[in-house]
């Protein structure tokens, strides 16, 4: 079959790839704009351009999912299926009518579970033990349309996003080409979804990185998780900012207030959390300076008797 691919980050490349060792003829590439990155901000090629690119795949980066001129180019192209992974924007219904048996998206969560923008970041900051990736048709609901396999795998209790992220792109990679060998012969048989099942998982906004300390240990732990790659956990400490890479529960009780440091030597780093247990800061990183391990940062920095790990803004703000 004629293939469109719609991807942008690092999460599409494994399908992309996939699809390219396949059978299937990968007719175009839809990306997101390049953006500017680095402290010299210059335009970078997003992951999946940087692949086509080297296999001589065509490239279309539209500003407007809507361009006519967009539209009409791939029209031209005759696709018989759209492939749809972390593109990042909803796509039109007269985009959606343009591949002869529709598109199909790689969904990061185990449907209809986490529909929505960020279903690994919500899946670590929840704690969830289990998550997956699910092959589905799109529809004009977001996320709502029927699947046609599903893969499992486990979340580690210490596993950010991104390294969980690495993992779905892989296992739906592995599911991508056998759907659309189904889908090709007409033997693919999608199964709906229960919407009454269905949760949904909010675009990460940058405020959840103002931890509060009187959470839990694990709760804070999962944020620290989750939050990645941005906008990372942030605190205060004896007036200065800091964002917390690395962290680990302990076993250990105090009766210190929230947010308070409990060891700041021997390259130990704890601080009380709100259920009456501390957490090991493992990887800190000083406002303006690289992340360091725990050992290394109090190498170079006294922290005060007494300190607390404050939020920097009230929540909310």
């Amino acid at each position: 079959m004629r293939i469109v691919y719609f991807g942008t980050p690092e999460f599409a490349v494994p399908g992309f790839e996939a699809l390219l060792e396949s059978s299937h003829e990968v007719v175009a590439l839809v990306s997101q704009p390049d953006r500017p990155k680095g402290r010299g901000h210059r335009l970078q090629a997003t992951p999946t351009r940087v692949v086509a690119e080297a296999r001589g795949v065509p490239v279309f980066q539209p500003s407007r999912m809507k361009d006519p001129g967009f539209l009409a180019a791939l029209t031209d192209l005759a696709p018989d299926l759209g492939v749809v992974a972390a593109y990042g924007r909803i796509l039109p219904d007269a985009l959606l009518a343009i591949p002869r048996l529709g598109l199909i998206n790689i969904h990061a969560s185990l449907l209809p579970k986490y529909r929505g923008a960020a279903p690994v970041h919500r899946a670590v900051i929840n704690g969830d033990a289990l998550t997956g990736v699910s092959i589905m048709r799109i529809v004009t609901e977001l996320d709502a349309g029927p699947v046609f396999r599903i893969a499992m795998t486990p979340i580690g209790p210490d596993a950010t996003t991104p390294e969980v992220e690495r993992t779905l792109a892989a296992l739906g990679a592995e599911l991508l080409t056998p759907v659309v060998d189904d889908l090709a012969t007409g033997s693919a048989v999608p199964v709906p979804q229960d919407d009454a099942l269905a949760t949904h998982a909010n675009k990460i906004e940058k405020h959840e990185g103002a931890v509060q300390w009187d959470l839990p240990a694990i709760r804070i732990h999962n944020l620290v998780r989750g939050l990645q790659p941005w906008p990372l956990v942030s605190a205060v400490l004896d007036g200065a900012r800091y964002q917390i890479h690395r962290t680990a529960v302990t076993d250990r009780a105090t009766l210190e207030p929230p947010g308070s440091v409990l060891e700041a030597d021997k390259g130990e780093l704890l601080a009380a959390t709100g259920d009456g247990g501390a957490l090991r800061i493992l990887v800190i990183q000083p406002e303006g300076k690289r992340p360091m391990a725990a050992h290394e940062f109090l190498a170079g920095h006294r922290v005060a008797p007494r300190s607390r790990f404050l939020p920097p803004h009230p929540p909310n703000a």
